[in-house]
């Protein structure tokens, strides 16, 4: 598909001060992904939140490297796990460098099948601001399905923003499904 395709790997230390750098100091990108409020971290913190617990079970963050070259292109997470109902959530973030390069697509494929084969899960689901074209396209790309949309949801930067519920069962997942 791409010749740099991405892959997920678990997190470096060395990854950190540049998704710190390039991801999470991004307020205004930072703001728009996650579900709190941005505020600042020192370099080198361990309470950052690019720092992995490797305790915590219902959180499993990925390093995305490029295949060709192992050269960190991102970040990427499934979380909410939930072992019970079988579900969890999708989450990533690109450098900047990265975006616009069909890696979003690849990297949702990755975390499917991590959640479907690796994990046994039932349902995947991916909630992003309606505005957010390159998610919305990678997530229908991979087979998910627009369930609704929860208006002015979403506290960004000073306004409210709808949000765009997607979701995918193991049933109707086809793991060669991105065009």
């Amino acid at each position: 598909m791409h010749a740099k395709r991405p892959q997920g790997r678990a997190r470096h230390e060395d990854d950190i001060p540049v998704l710190q750098t390039e991801l999470y100091d991004d307020v205004v990108s930072h703001s728009r992904a996650q579900g709190s409020p941005w505020r600042p971290i020192t370099p080198g913190s361990k309470d950052s939140p690019l720092v992995v617990d490797d305790k915590e079970q219902g959180h499993v963050p990925f390093s995305v490297v490029e295949l060709a070259g192992g050269s960190l292109v991102g970040t990427a997470v499934l979380w909410g796990i939930d072992n019970h109902n079988r579900s969890a959530h999708i989450g990533l973030g690109l450098l900047q460098s990265a975006r616009g390069k069909g890696y979003g697509t690849d990297v949702v494929a990755v975390l499917c099948h991590y959640g479907f084969v690796v994990r046994g899960l039932q349902r995947v689901q991916i909630e992003t601001p309606a505005d957010n074209t390159a998610m919305l396209r990678s997530a229908e790309r991979n087979g998910f399905v627009r369930e609704g949309v929860l208006r002015s949801s979403a506290w960004v930067m000073g306004e409210f923003l709808d949000v765009v519920l997607l979701g995918l069962l193991v049933q109707n997942w086809k793991p060669d499904a991105k065009s």
